[in-house]
């Protein structure tokens, strides 16, 4: 059974989106993330299966599996990886020249842990905020990747679905790469821990 990972860039003030529900901040990065980028191929060599909601699809097929990501050390590992696209309205997703993403248009907490329940390896969920937060607040997130960047945004949309009950998260991780960037890694409890 693959563990559910949610993994977010975020702000240094603790926003995964900005106030137009946008995630653009990430161009204010000056120059590459070479050594982040290495440790994250290591972490997807872990990842049987990528879920994204149908905006951060629309999003990763522009890039990911065209010409553009060429001299991006991760797009084979992660173009290799089972896509699951959750969506109420897409018939289908393409993924380049290559096979095309699951659909899964149901109940998406009834989908995920049949996903979870048949998946080799684990599963990861980027972006796809809507989506992530339906699974956080639903309790079926094993663990949150959270990759700090040293921009603050003053506004915007967190990770964790607004009004919930405060949860306590288990640091497993904090690692600084370039750029300034800052992996948080956290395991969530179970509300009997």
């Amino acid at each position: 059974m693959g563990q559910l990972i949610v993994q977010d860039f975020v702000s240094a003030d603790g926003f995964a989106a900005d106030a137009n529900n946008e995630f653009t901040f990430y161009e204010f990065l000056d120059g590459g993330t070479a050594e982040f980028d290495r440790s994250q191929l290591k972490w997807l060599e872990t990842i049987d299966t990528m879920v994204l909601g149908a905006n951060t699809y629309r999003m990763f097929v522009e890039y990911w599996p065209t010409p553009a990501s060429k001299d991006e050390i991760i797009a084979p590992t992660l173009n290799s990886l089972h896509r699951v696209v959750f969506s109420r309205h897409l018939t289908h997703a393409p993924w380049g020249d290559m096979a095309e993403a699951a659909i899964e248009s149901g109940d998406p907490i009834e989908a995920i842990r049949r996903i979870k329940a048949e998946a080799a390896g684990d599963i990861v969920v980027w972006g796809s905020l809507t989506l992530a937060q339906t699974f956080l607040a639903a309790g079926v997130v094993d663990s949150v990747r959270l990759v700090v960047m040293p921009i603050a945004i003053g506004a915007g949309q967190g990770v964790f679905p607004p009004g919930q009950d405060p949860r306590i998260l288990t640091l497993q991780s904090a690692t600084a790469y370039d750029q300034g960037l800052v992996e948080l890694v956290y395991r969530i409890r179970t509300r009997n821990e």
